[in-house]
């Protein structure tokens, strides 16, 4: 096998076994433990029953629970879907591919979203916060480098990497 397939594995088996004996450490998430740490990133956040809505970085970000349905979504709209050349399209499917990363561009409603979809009790604080920054980044980065900034898999079309706002978000959530 080539050495970067190889290098790739290895290091998400590594980052799973972390996650995973992290995991073992922390309660299941909830929509109070959510919102305590939607709190904890922006002190103006708004609670509005499964709603939570926040800014990070000046971007409005909205994040819909269904407790029941144990899911939650992060969402960041970013433009009208008709306002997209064929060349957009195609680029946010390619970054969907390697940079993106946990964060997805995805179409709704006739506008194209960043987004962030998972289970909720399974969900770790600092995985909240990552994908956070990485949903707030690949709408920010649309139209450039589309990258959700934590690290590239390789092997796709997209070459940049923007680490920063995830950094500094997990550094905030450190108090949370």
């Amino acid at each position: 096998m080539p050495k970067l397939f190889l290098s790739v594995v290895f290091t998400l088996a590594s980052c799973c076994m972390a996650l995973s004996q992290t995991a073992q450490s922390e309660e299941p998430m909830s929509l109070p433990r959510l919102s305590e740490i939607v709190k904890g990133l922006d002190d103006e956040a708004v609670i509005q029953g499964t709603r939570l809505f926040l800014s990070i970085a000046d971007i409005p970000v909205v994040i819909i629970t269904d407790p029941v349905a144990d899911r939650m979504r992060a969402m960041v709209p970013i433009r009208a879907v008709e306002e997209m050349t064929p060349e957009e399209v195609v680029r946010v499917l390619q970054a969907n591919f390697d940079t993106a990363l946990d964060a997805r561009y995805a179409i709704a409603q006739g506008r194209l979203w960043a987004v962030f979809i998972h289970p909720l009790s399974p969900l770790e604080k600092n995985q909240l916060i990552s994908a956070l920054g990485q949903t707030v980044n690949i709408a920010r980065t649309y139209g450039t480098v589309y990258s959700g900034g934590a690290l590239s898999y390789g092997g796709g079309d997209s070459q940049e990497i923007l680490r920063g706002l995830i950094d500094d978000l997990l550094k905030k959530g450190e108090e949370i």
